[in-house]
């Protein structure tokens, strides 16, 4: 059960890495999103939250800084569900559904960090 417990670890983890990579390696596109969303400063502020989700994601993995790491990809979370993926303010159809799928999958993600907090640590096979 460790070593399932561990391969759960890092596919979610991976997720949170991939997605904060694409955060340094696609700024600009994202930064025009932010902006389109009302972001201040979108450019600066996806590049913290690409460091916030790469550094979260690389804490669950490792099992290092476990709090610390739900609490920067919590705060991301939160963040997106009600600034960025705003499903109900959207009238076209097809963006309301997009927008609708992305805030209730980061939802699913966020309980899923929750759910981390309940776990004793150090977690087994960890750093």
């Amino acid at each position: 059960m460790e070593f399932i417990f561990l391969l759960g670890r890092v596919l979610f983890g991976a997720l949170f890495l991939y997605s904060g990579w694409g955060h340094f390696t696609n700024n600009t596109g994202l930064a025009i999103y932010a902006q389109g969303k009302g972001v201040p400063m979108p450019r600066i502020a996806v590049l913290i939250t690409g460091f916030m989700i790469v550094l979260g994601g690389l804490g669950l993995i490792l099992g290092i800084y476990v709090k610390l790491s739900i609490l920067l990809l919590s705060l991301f979370l939160i963040g997106t569900l009600f600034k960025m993926h705003t499903f109900w303010k959207e009238t076209n159809p097809s963006a309301k559904a997009m927008e609708q799928v992305q805030f209730f999958k980061n939802a699913a993600l966020l309980g899923a960090l929750l759910m981390f907090l309940s776990l004793l640590e150090p977690w087994s096979l960890s750093l």
